[in-house]
């Protein structure tokens, strides 16, 4: 059998040109190396969509930033994933600071940005009334957002994989070979854990791993350095406290942090910036947090940090260049690089994705797909129809009695929607899937309580026992004994 395109990678932009190439006749297959979508740099990061000032003109990033940030209002409607146009402020922390946001107002101007405004003192004060002591003004963009960047990697995937795109999981690609049939025609071999397939096209969106499948192919290499950032995760109680996406102008204090509201009604602060070389490197630090408490008190006096329910750390995929790398690699035919996907590669995503497919597209003469289906049905969600419908979740509850028995107390997740999210397509196949899919988890007991129960739904589910039953897949099993065999 030969595929048409095969992408390396399950993030947010593997996924995001899975599903534009759905729009395309062909055969299509996502490769990814764990045991399910959005385990590495797509599931730990700032979940913001940048408005576009900051990239420098000309560059990819501010091309496709723009591009990207336009496309998340209707992906989100479309697709059904949390989205939110929320907008951003740059602090300066300092009459010295202002003159460097003229500088990044021109340059978003530039970019194609639209309603950038610089603001006073007391027009911040109105937009952020919990603003500290020391910011003198900011710089306003209003066309800024925040996104859950797990739910909108799930969408994307699960609306490429019922357009016909195949996903294989656990499966670590070893090695690329360019080859030529019978008649002539290129195509290349990938070597996997799990054999070998044949495909006219490689698409590389393996994130912190892109320089390595690059580098197997091209004389012109390339070298990604895992950007290691420290995040503090505040508890719901905290929503509210913050509406707008507070960045702080790089000035004398430094590079500061960013604080945030999320989609979910959470804070989060961060993130830290440290270059190491492990590409697994996601362990966090005692000196990154206290680096993020400081800097965020720049910004805010009473941040409250002791609502902190958890903390972890992301990588970001820095190439050298500080751009983005893609398009086909001129020396390997075929091969077609979304490499050094850094920030703001999550705003960019789908707008990456979208001229990905189709330049793969017009490289193999693939006409439309007629029978594609843009719209993706989300999961349900008891708490939103309720908002629409006080009477729906009453209604929703003598229907499907599962919806009205909660499992995580936390989040208030139900046993209807941990079933969905492991019954649907791609369905979660471990907690962290579940977690990732529905929040149960991700609350102030960080999964304390409700993961045994959480573990016996996907033991039945997957028809396996519970002792079989991961974290997030390989060997990270939850159940190591039993305590009565060791007594």
């Amino acid at each position: 059998m030969m595929y048409d395109a095969v992408i390396i990678g399950a993030g947010i932009t593997g996924c995001a040109t899975a599903r534009f190439l759905a729009k395309y006749k062909g055969r299509f297959c996502v490769m990814e190396r764990s045991e399910d979508v959005c385990t590495g740099t797509s599931k730990a990061n700032s979940a913001i969509i940048h408005a576009g000032f900051d990239a420098a003109n000309g560059t990819l990033m501010a091309e496709y930033n723009l591009k990207g940030c336009r496309m998340y209002p209707e992906l989100a409607k479309e697709l059904e994933f949390d989205y939110k146009n929320n907008g951003s402020l740059v602090l300066a922390l300092s009459e010295e600071d202002i003159p460097r946001l003229e500088a990044l107002k021109e340059n978003g101007i530039k970019n194609g940005v639209e309603g950038l405004e610089i603001v006073g003192r007391e027009k911040l004060k109105e937009l952020e009334p919990s603003v500290g002591r020391v910011p003198v003004a900011a710089l306003y963009a209003p066309s800024a957002g925040i996104v859950c960047p797990f739910g909108a990697t799930v969408a994307f995937a699960e609306n490429a994989y019922t357009n016909g795109v195949e996903f294989r999981f656990n499966t670590e690609v070893k090695g690329l070979t360019p080859a030529e049939d019978e008649n002539g025609e290129k195509y290349w071999i990938v070597q996997t854990a799990n054999g070998a397939v044949r495909t006219r096209t490689v698409i590389n969106a393996a994130g912190v791993y892109a320089d390595i499948l690059h580098n197997m192919v091209s004389a012109d290499k390339i070298h990604i350095t895992p950007r290691r950032g420290d995040y503090i995760l505040l508890d719901r109680r905290t929503g509210g406290y913050v509406k707008h996406t507070v960045f702080q102008v790089p000035g004398k204090f430094g590079k500061g942090v960013l604080v945030s509201p999320t989609v979910h009604g959470n804070t989060i602060v961060g993130p830290t910036a440290e270059d190491i070389e492990d590409k697994e490197g996601v362990d966090t630090t005692s000196e990154g947090f206290a680096d993020l408490m400081e800097k965020a008190g720049f910004a805010f006096d009473d941040l409250p940090l002791r609502e902190a329910i958890t903390s972890f750390a992301g990588l970001r995929a820095h190439e050298a260049r500080h751009d983005f790398i893609l398009g086909e690699v001129a020396d390997a035919p075929g091969f077609f690089d979304c490499a050094g996907i850094e920030s703001p590669g999550l705003t960019a995503a789908p707008a990456i994705g979208e001229e990905t497919a189709r330049k793969v597209a017009e490289k193999l003469g693939l006409g439309e797909n007629p029978s594609f289906e843009g719209h993706r049905d989300g999961i349900l969600d008891p708490k939103k129809e309720m908002i629409k419908d006080p009477e729906a979740l009453s209604r929703l509850i003598r229907e499907k009695p599962e919806y009205g028995r909660i499992v995580c107390r936390c989040e208030q997740i139900s046993e209807g929607e941990i079933l969905d999210a492991i019954r649907r397509p791609l369905g979660a196949k471990s907690l962290d899937g579940v977690k990732r899919r529905v929040r149960a988890g991700m609350g102030r007991c960080q999964s304390g309580f409700c993961s045994p129960r959480i573990m016996d739904l996907l033991a039945q589910e997957l028809d396996i026992d519970v002792a079989d039953v991961t974290k997030a897949g390989g060997n990270s099993k939850v159940i190591v004994g039993l305590t009565k065999d060791r007594i």
